[in-house]
């Protein structure tokens, strides 16, 4: 696969997905073999932001999205939380990593499910900031009303205080990969993503009207692309990588689908 990143204390279910028993949190890393259904250029940045706000608003709430580089390719790293399809509350958050090409792309990504008392962090966050201040408009798209409200609790200034919430470890892996994984070089070396109508017009794909299967990574490699120029995630606590000591029992299967369904 095109992403190389850490797996140690986690369980692999299949060929590209690993799970954490403890947590229930899925991890999945995907290749896609067509062009990039990013609604704008990386760097492009608000346009972008603010179409994934549009498009992840009939699902649920994207809370951030940031232009990055990973093993100095340009990449998106986004977060998004969703109402859980197997539970009648609670929320599941995904973070995810996309490093496009012109005809293709790689994805890695983590869904992290709220379980047992749902609403913890935002009950905690509301004496601090006032109910009246809990849902502003949403940075990226202030006129976007979305499925679930941009919540200022989702706020990584938070995440101290609550480092076992599904938000905070999903954007404490994510992070961490971000400055840990390594992109296989055939990969990189591939042309860069220029734009959902650039791409299309140099590699002859169509975008993607829906969810591929993952495929081989490409092997003929071409000259390596500028990265770019890219903002950077901000500041992060690192996640450790203690291997498990015993075998773990197999993740609930409505872990697995609610991971699969997460983000569109």
């Amino acid at each position: 696969m095109p992403i190389v990143f850490e797996t140690g204390g986690l369980q692999q279910l299949d060929q590209t997905t690993w799970g954490n028993p403890a947590t229930r949190d899925i991890i999945t890393l995907s290749y896609i073999d067509l062009v990039p259904d990013l609604p704008a250029p990386l760097s492009d940045i608000d346009t972008l932001r603010r179409r994934l706000t549009e498009l992840q608003a009939e699902f649920g709430c994207l809370i951030e999205a940031h232009a990055i580089s990973v093993d100095s390719q340009p990449a998106l790293l986004r977060l998004e939380k969703f109402p859980l399809a197997d539970q009648a509350t609670g929320l599941g958050f995904t973070a995810g990593i996309v490093v496009p090409k012109a005809g293709c792309s790689a994805i890695v990504k983590i869904m992290c499910p709220e379980t047992g008392r749902s609403g913890v962090r935002e009950a905690a966050v509301v004496p601090k900031v006032g109910f009246a201040n809990m849902f502003p408009p949403h940075p990226y798209a202030p006129e976007v009303k979305g499925k679930l409200p941009y919540n200022i609790a989702d706020d990584a200034r938070w995440d101290p205080q609550f480092p076992d919430h599904p938000l905070t470890r999903a954007r404490r892996w994510i992070t961490h990969v971000s400055r840990t994984a390594r992109i296989d070089p055939r990969f990189a070396a591939l042309p860069p993503f220029p734009g959902p109508g650039g791409a299309e017009a140099s590699t002859g794909k169509p975008a993607p009207t829906s969810k591929a299967e993952p495929a081989a990574a490409p092997t003929t490699p071409v000259a390596k692309p500028d990265p770019g120029k890219t903002t950077p995630i901000p500041a992060q606590i690192s996640v450790s990588d203690g291997k498990a000591t015993v075998a773990p029992p197999p993740l609930p299967r409505a872990a697995r689908a609610n991971a699969a369904a997460a983000s569109r």
